[in-house]
């Protein structure tokens, strides 16, 4: 049972990903529901098991600092993945395209702006069922396989696979011009292995939910890694 429910994960977030990121969904409704709705399913699963479990509570109660510790992973996080995109796919460069059709998916910041509250909303509940499912569930049951040395890596490496159909559904998105678009793969797995490591560190996922709401909403809403000037 515990087995099957990493591969749904893997299975899921890849098929309804790469649906998400069809050209046909962007800057549309569609596209937050098929990006968001499988992961907050599979996280309410995960809540119900870590709840039998008796990890739940301890998994999610704050501690002193916790704030802290998630903008700082979140400020690095950024500061890596504005690096990242700022050598691979500058700006006037052929690879460009590749950040133009992911914020094409995600909409006009301006108008996500515009309904601040439910962006954030589907930001918390995301971030929220991504924290509780990969770095708890899925980690808890590599660990049983692998060891909870290594089991963080393994879930981090599951994560970015889980993205690898994005980059061919944004090649379509981008007419193909900029070939296969790696950086939502690239993204989840820096993302999984940082927040992997955060849960790993202090045994607890409260300060990788903060870092992961922090990041999420400063690349999609404040702080685009295109378009800004």
């Amino acid at each position: 049972m515990r087995s099957a429910v990493v591969v749904a994960a893997v299975l899921s977030t890849a098929a309804s990903s790469y649906f998400a990121f069809r050209p046909e969904r962007s800057s549309e409704v569609a596209f937050w529901l098929l990006a968001g709705g499988p992961a907050i399913v599979l996280g309410g699963i995960a809540v119900a098991w870590a709840k039998q479990q008796d990890h739940l509570r301890e998994w999610l109660a704050p501690e002193w600092g916790d704030f802290t510790r998630g903008v700082v992973g979140a400020v690095l996080l950024f500061g890596v993945s504005w690096a990242f995109a700022r050598s691979v796919a500058p700006v006037g460069s052929s690879h460009e395209i590749w950040l133009v059709s992911i914020y094409g998916q995600l909409g006009d910041p301006r108008a996500l702006r515009a309904h601040a509250l439910l962006v954030a909303g589907a930001i918390v509940s995301v971030a929220l069922a991504e924290e509780i499912l990969w770095r708890g569930m899925v980690t808890q049951v590599l660990a049983q396989r692998v060891g909870s040395r290594t089991a963080w890596l393994w879930a981090a490496a599951l994560y970015g696979l889980a993205y690898l159909p994005t980059a061919w559904a944004l090649r379509v998105g981008a007419g193909g011009e900029g070939g296969w678009n790696p950086l939502v793969v690239a993204a989840a797995l820096g993302g999984g292995l940082l927040w992997g490591a955060m849960a790993r560190a202090f045994g607890r996922l409260f300060p990788s939910v903060l870092a992961h709401v922090v990041f999420d909403w400063a690349v999609v809403v404040m702080f685009p890694l295109w378009g800004v000037r």
